[in-house]
């Protein structure tokens, strides 16, 4: 069977934030060295698209400037981003594209930014300046795929209300400070504060990611199908972090 994903990268040029690109380069090696084709477009501030022709769509992180600059143009979409989950794209959100998903974002100057409030969970800033910062792993269950998932974490937003999280915290912060839950994951968006970036740390969730954009046009596909790939890099990688936090595979 041909396989093909289509992925959009919204706001490519200004949600960069601690070199969420990775996540895109991941997915492109992974597909390829599984002969999927792998077709990437960008979409850029007053730029038409739509997004639900896509497979995924794919929000990376941003300071405060660089959010506020964009919720116009994101609130302009938001039909066609329902359009979009409606017809099972699926939606690959770090840090501040989670945050914009939900209610709203208070920055740190106080100012509110909206967001799309497709969920009911929302993001007010820390107290004089305090941040979640630092490593952070979380037990997660991605539909069949129970895995670790490591990352970092930088962030003043505190965000509460989340009714279906990502994953439990073993090490870290998560969605705040005594949250004790990262993330977001209800089958249709996957949010999380996990920079890195996420998916070269993660090869599990990256191929669960392939999975879930495979699905909109080949809903019976499962990630047991995909090629295994060598992963002892990763894995060493993996396996050198849990140590040395104290956790069990």
């Amino acid at each position: 069977m041909s396989l093909s994903i289509k992925v959009c990268w919204m706001y490519h040029d200004i949600m960069d934030l601690y070199g969420d690109k990775g996540n895109m380069m991941v997915l492109q090696k992974r597909c390829e060295d599984r002969q999927i084709d792998f077709h990437l477009e960008t979409c850029a501030i007053g730029e038409k698209k739509d997004l639900s022709s896509f497979d995924l769509v794919f929000l990376g992180g941003g300071a405060d400037k660089e959010q506020i600059s964009l919720i116009p143009d994101l609130l302009k979409r938001k039909e066609n981003i329902r359009k979009a989950m409606d017809e099972n794209t699926f939606i690959l959100l770090i840090c501040g594209g989670y945050q914009l998903f939900g209610q709203y974002y208070i920055a740190a100057d106080g100012s509110r930014i909206e967001g799309l409030k497709f969920y009911n969970y929302y993001t007010d800033t820390g107290k004089q300046g305090t941040r979640c910062i630092g490593n952070i792993i979380i037990d997660a269950k991605l539909d069949e795929l129970h895995t670790k998932i490591i990352g970092f974490e930088n962030h003043g937003g505190q965000t509460l209300h989340v009714t279906h999280p990502l994953g439990k915290v073993l090490h870290g912060f998560g969605n705040a400070f005594d949250a004790g839950y990262e993330g977001f994951y209800d089958g249709k968006i996957l949010g999380t504060y996990l920079h890195g970036p996420l998916l070269p740390k993660n090869p599990d969730v990256a191929d669960f990611v392939i999975t879930k954009a495979i699905q909109k046009r080949n809903p019976d596909f499962t990630i047991n199908d995909l090629k295994p790939l060598d992963n002892t890099f990763e894995e060493n990688a993996r396996k050198a972090l849990l140590k040395r936090f104290q956790i069990q595979e």
